[in-house]
């Protein structure tokens, strides 16, 4: 498996998809990015959108959300904003040039936080993920759609193959599902609630997490793991 990708390397690459990135992508992506947005709807208030890109999603909300947009590619941006200025789309508040890996949004801010075709793409996705993580609302929702690790077979073989000079083009097609699940493990306050290939042809992935409450002293489990303790000083059980 290869190293993550570079960021660097990354913004290169979709400045130079960005002229071009509508056209190309848009069909392409449509249906994992309907699928995304969908899920969003229905937790409905306020969304962030990692990795907006040039906006293409905003079709796909209405005024049931209030959209912020943020995107590590100052072009992409550059574009969604201009989108944006069109006066179809009321209900973006917000887009902005920012890294995923460190939000400058506050604990809460959001009721659902939405990354269409980024997370496999960056430099770090467990951190980028734990941001997400921290600025959702308790009981929000994590949304993502991305094409994930075929992980056997001919596909996962022509996939490996790919992988390198794929790279250079902003695109990854080796990211397998069990680095989502191992985060969510790990950080302990992000639930799977739903893994499903979308259809036609099940290439693209929609995984959504639930944010969990922050567990009480007095719920703490216990070490064995047996039940949960209910005398609040720490250890005890």
């Amino acid at each position: 498996m290869l190293s993550d990708p570079d960021r660097n390397v990354m913004k290169k690459a979709y400045a130079r998809w960005a002229p071009i990135y509508d056209a190309l992508c848009g069909p392409v992506f449509i249906n994992g990015r309907r699928a995304a947005a969908r899920a969003a709807r229905e937790v409905g208030g306020r969304i962030l959108e990692i990795g907006v890109g040039t906006g293409l999603s905003f079709d796909d909300y209405d005024a049931r959300t209030e959209i912020t947009g943020i995107d590590i590619s100052e072009p992409m941006i550059a574009r969604a904003r201009a989108r944006a200025k069109s006066g179809h789309y009321p209900f973006v508040k917000e887009l902005a040039v920012m890294d995923a890996h460190a939000l400058t949004y506050a604990d809460a801010s959001f009721d659902c936080v939405v990354g269409q075709f980024v997370i496999t793409l960056v430099e770090d996705p467990e951190r980028v993920l734990s941001e997400c993580a921290r600025v959702v609302r308790a009981g929000g929702q994590i949304i993502l759609v991305n094409h994930l690790y075929s992980e056997r077979g001919l596909a996962a073989a022509v996939e490996r193959l790919l992988a390198q000079k794929a790279r250079t083009l902003g695109l990854r097609p080796e990211f397998p599902f069990q680095r989502l699940a191992d985060w969510a493990q790990v950080h302990g306050g992000a639930e799977l609630i739903e893994r499903r290939r979308l259809k036609p042809f099940g290439f693209y992935t929609l995984v959504r997490f639930r944010r969990a409450a922050p567990q009480s002293a007095a719920a703490r489990r216990c070490p064995q793991g047996q039940r949960r303790c209910h005398n609040p000083e720490p250890g005890a059980c």
